[in-house]
């Protein structure tokens, strides 16, 4: 191996999952890249506005699984030989938890780096002949790898693992040293709880405060003390996944209408994740969003408005549940040179 590689680490962006019926008459975004999906692999976020109580409530709880894009099927039979040697080269990359982020990292990363190998490492073999299909090589946890790898990403949720920080603290191991490793997170950690607003180095919520928060900064500290990199992101959404989508479903909330959301489509996300794993950085943090923040009353009139799907959403109830953050990453683009497809959930609505 004679490049650097980076090692990904997915948090608590990919908290929750989720599979709403997708909406009679959407436009589904990438629709011939993603065709199925499988429900234990990735899962949205809506970051720190989200309510989990209301969304367990819901019963969203089988997650949309990424489907094989149409041009990555040529690259499957040559990975999996490629890979049956146990050989590992300098591009290669391992995801762990390859739901619909790492999968759409996969065909990017693949895109870029032709002949590399991307490596998939999930708790079951349920869904690892849609990865094959992918050109994605899958792997079982428990199986031991006979080489460590250049690159990594971890976007596994924390959801149903006991111990969250242990399961990263594993994942580190597999990476060579020689990249960097890469935790994507959720901005939840940032201690901002009034509207107000929040980038780069606004200072995190003490522990203690949340066990959900206490759980992402654990895990994160174990990627910054190995010399990796955290991505904190905002609510990821496609067209019919995301917090527009989940409400739409329940057609009415007891949420209050003011409170402020932040989004960033999941193509962005991954192109981000890229950009970082590329820089080969150490103990670092960064924040992805599309630094267009709504309340989530004029979240849910864009997609009334947009007429791009079947269902209406009525309204929000509540008063006095607490209040979002303004992200902005203005720092995290300056230094990676990244900047969004999407700049605006507006912006989507019109593309789509």
């Amino acid at each position: 191996m004679s490049s650097a590689g980076s090692f990904c680490v997915l948090t608590s962006t990919e908290l929750l999952r989720c599979s709403p019926k997708p909406e009679i008459g959407v436009n589904l975004v990438s629709a011939s890249r993603f065709l199925r999906l499988p429900p234990s692999s990735d899962a949205f976020s809506f970051g720190e506005s989200f309510n989990l109580d209301s969304f367990k409530r819901a019963r969203f709880s089988a997650a949309l699984a990424v489907a094989t894009p149409i041009s990555m099927k040529v690259k499957a039979s040559s990975a999996t030989e490629a890979s049956s040697t146990g050989a590992v080269g300098a591009n290669d990359l391992l995801i762990v938890g390859p739901g619909v982020l790492g999968r759409m990292v996969a065909e990017k990363w693949l895109e870029e780096h032709p002949g590399s190998q991307v490596r998939g490492q999930t708790r079951t073999a349920d869904h690892h002949h849609e990865l094959i299909d992918m050109g994605i090589t899958p792997r079982l946890k428990e199986e031991q790898p006979t080489a460590k790898f250049p690159y990594v990403m971890f976007c596994a949720p924390p959801s149903g693992n006991p111990d969250y920080p242990g399961e990263v603290r594993e994942a580190t191991l597999n990476w060579n040293g020689k990249g960097s490793f890469l935790f994507t997170s959720s901005s939840a950690p940032y201690d901002c709880t009034d509207n107000g607003p929040c980038d780069e180095d606004t200072p995190d919520m003490p522990l203690g405060k949340s066990p959900r928060v206490d759980t992402l900064l654990q895990a994160e500290k174990v990627v910054l003390d190995a010399g990796g990199c955290v991505l904190r992101l905002a609510g990821l959404y496609l067209s019919n996944r995301g917090p527009h989508s989940f409400w739409l479903q329940k057609g009415t909330s007891d949420l209050r209408p003011d409170h402020i959301i932040n989004l960033i489509h999941y193509e962005d996300a991954a192109s981000l994740s890229i950009a970082i794993l590329k820089k080969n950085l150490r103990s670092r943090t960064f924040l992805g969003c599309d630094n267009n923040p709504l309340t989530r009353q004029e979240l849910m009139e864009l997609a009334n408005k947009s007429g791009k799907y079947s269902k209406k959403f009525e309204g929000f109830t509540g008063t006095s549940d607490p209040l979002g953050k303004r992200l902005n990453n203005s720092k995290t683009r300056d230094e990676l040179g990244w900047e969004p497809k999407y700049p605006s959930f507006a912006r989507f609505l019109e593309i789509i």
